[in-house]
This record gives C-alpha cells, sequence and structure tokens, in this order.
C-alpha cells in the first residue's frame, strides 16, 4: 500500500520547468535597448530585482574594452521583455594587477555623488604613481580627484557623468588636475555604485541630424515657389539691360584711349627698351684667350737650358 501511494504521489508533483517561460532582458535606454540576455521564470514578478552582468565588449563590439563589466537590474517586465536599468560597472581583477607593479604607489579615494537630476552614485578611483610617495601627496592626489568627480556631477545628468566614466574622459581631466601637483602615471574609475535613480526629469543632449543642421538659406531655397511666366519675363529683359550696359561702358573706355595721345615720357621709354633690345641682339660674347703667365714662360726656358747641358755631357 505504502509503494502504491508514493507512485500515486509523484504523479500529482507537476514539473516546474515546463511551468517557467523565457523572457528576454534588454539593456538601459543609455545602451539603446539593446538585447543582453534571456532568462527563465515561472512569473514576472519573481524577475524583478535580479542581476544581469555583461561586458562592455559585448554591446560596442569594441576589444578594448573587454575589461569592462556592466551591471544591469531588472525593474520592470512587460510581454514577455524585461527592462532593466544601471546598477553600476566594475573593472576585472587581470587589468589592475597589470597596472599596479612594484615600487609604485596606488591612491584610492570613494567619494558619493550627486548628478543634476538627483541620482546618488559612489565612485571608486585610484591612481598609480611611477615612484612611491608620502602620505602629504597621496591626500594632495584625492582631494583633486574629490573636487573632479563631485563637480561633473552636479553640472551633468546621470547618463552623461556614466558616459564619461565609461569612455575614460573623467579619468582624463583627473589625470591633467593631479599632474600640477604631481606627476600621475594613469587614473581610472574602477567601480561605481548607484544608491538613488534620478528624481528630475531632464532630457540628454542629442547631436542634431544633418537633415536638421541645414543652413537657413538653402532651406529658404526649398521651399520657395515656381517662378510664374511673367516673373521670366521680368528677368529676361533685366538681364538684356545688363548685357547692353556693358557693352557701352566697353565702347566708351576705347573711344578714351583712341584720343588721349601718348606723353613724351611714354614714349621716350618704349624706345629705350627696343633700342635695348637690338643691342643684345647684336652684342655676342668675343672668346677671349687667357694669357699665358709667367710662371709657364719660366718652366719653357729650365727645360731649354737642361736640354743644352745634357748635351754637352755627352760629347
Amino acid at each position: 500500500m505504502a509503494k502504491a501511494r508514493a507512485r500515486a504521489a509523484a504523479r500529482k508533483v507537476k514539473d516546474k520547468w515546463k511551468a517557467k517561460n523565457w523572457y528576454q532582458v534588454l539593456a538601459p535606454s543609455l545602451f539603446d535597448n539593446i538585447p543582453v540576455s534571456e532568462t527563465l521564470s515561472d512569473s514576472p514578478e519573481s524577475l524583478i530585482g535580479r542581476v544581469t552582468e555583461i561586458s562592455m565588449q559585448d554591446l560596442t563590439n569594441d576589444f578594448r574594452k573587454s575589461h569592462i563589466k556592466l551591471y544591469f537590474k531588472i525593474d520592470k517586465v512587460e510581454d514577455g521583455t524585461a527592462y532593466t536599468h544601471f546598477k553600476g560597472h566594475a573593472l576585472t581583477s587581470d587589468y589592475l594587477r597589470r597596472m599596479i607593479r612594484r615600487r609604485k604607489s596606488r591612491v584610492d579615494g570613494i567619494y558619493d555623488v550627486e548628478t543634476k537630476d538627483g541620482a546618488h552614485l559612489r565612485v571608486k578611483p585610484f591612481a598609480i604613481t611611477e615612484k612611491r610617495i608620502q602620505n602629504s601627496q597621496k591626500k594632495l592626489i584625492r582631494s583633486v580627484m574629490k573636487e573632479t568627480i563631485v563637480k561633473g556631477g552636479k553640472a551633468k545628468t546621470l547618463n552623461e557623468f556614466l558616459k564619461e566614466t565609461l569612455e575614460g574622459k573623467m579619468g582624463s581631466e583627473i589625470y591633467k588636475n593631479c599632474k600640477k601637483f604631481y606627476p600621475v602615471k594613469r587614473v581610472e574609475i574602477h567601480k561605481t555604485e548607484i544608491n538613488q535613480l534620478p528624481t528630475i526629469e531632464i532630457e540628454d543632449k542629442k547631436p542634431k541630424k544633418k537633415e536638421e543642421t541645414k543652413e537657413p538659406e538653402e532651406a529658404e531655397k526649398e521651399v520657395k515657389k515656381p517662378k510664374t511666366k511673367e516673373k521670366l519675363t521680368e528677368d529676361k529683359e533685366s538681364q538684356t539691360k545688363k548685357e547692353e550696359i556693358k557693352a557701352e561702358t566697353k565702347v566708351k573706355k576705347d573711344i578714351k584711349e583712341e584720343k588721349e595721345p601718348k606723353t613724351k615720357k611714354e614714349e621716350v621709354k618704349e624706345e629705350k627698351k627696343a633700342e635695348a633690345k637690338e643691342e643684345k641682339k647684336v652684342k655676342k660674347p668675343a672668346s677671349k684667350k687667357k694669357p699665358t703667365t709667367k710662371k709657364k714662360v719660366k718652366t719653357a726656358t729650365k727645360k731649354k737650358t737642361t736640354a743644352k747641358k745634357t748635351k754637352k755631357e755627352s760629347k
């Protein structure tokens, strides 16, 4: 009897995997709602609060950003799709180990930032120096890091601030400001955590399309209506009048040139130019023989005297 009851209970138990459904997870609006992954769940309510991890390389197809890990949290489910918001990012451990070496000091910082749209997040930057430095120098670097990050957060929205951190612009700004006090080798933000989502709605600035950035003159030309027959006849008459005026001005200039006789100075100049050309044609450089120098004459006389002496000695 006991075995029969166990078999009946096993038949009544439902398979949990068959009851579950697949849901597609989308990235937040910062990454243009790209599909990230798929998850199983028996109900959409159980999906809320789940966190998915993906590398920056998979989203942007940029191999240089393979060391950045992104975390998205599901906050909404509709019609088999799960919508997420950005939770934070972190750098891989092997990437951090490659940068940190012996006889170099690492300066870490943890700062809470409030953005323009009311979001609160925690930022964790770090700087690496070429040599070991003192504690007083580390304090200076930390204060510079805090000033640049807090100012950047107040002046920008959450999406703008995250773009700059992920692209490396925020790290380069800190690098420039720290270089005034002490030469830093590298600065990066290795972790961010969002504690509170934005409460104020502010539209992010988007680059204008080429069609919208047309010059006003070109837009007016497109809007202008085609000319009527009356206007075309008026334009032709105006063109003919302009051509007649140009022809009259040319004729007047030719008449003035004929009437005005040349001055004496101009005639003299022209005569001089013609004479100079004729003289150049007639004159040709004559080939002058180089005179023999005294040294050459002396050598000839010496040769004659030596020849006479040799004849006498032979006799």
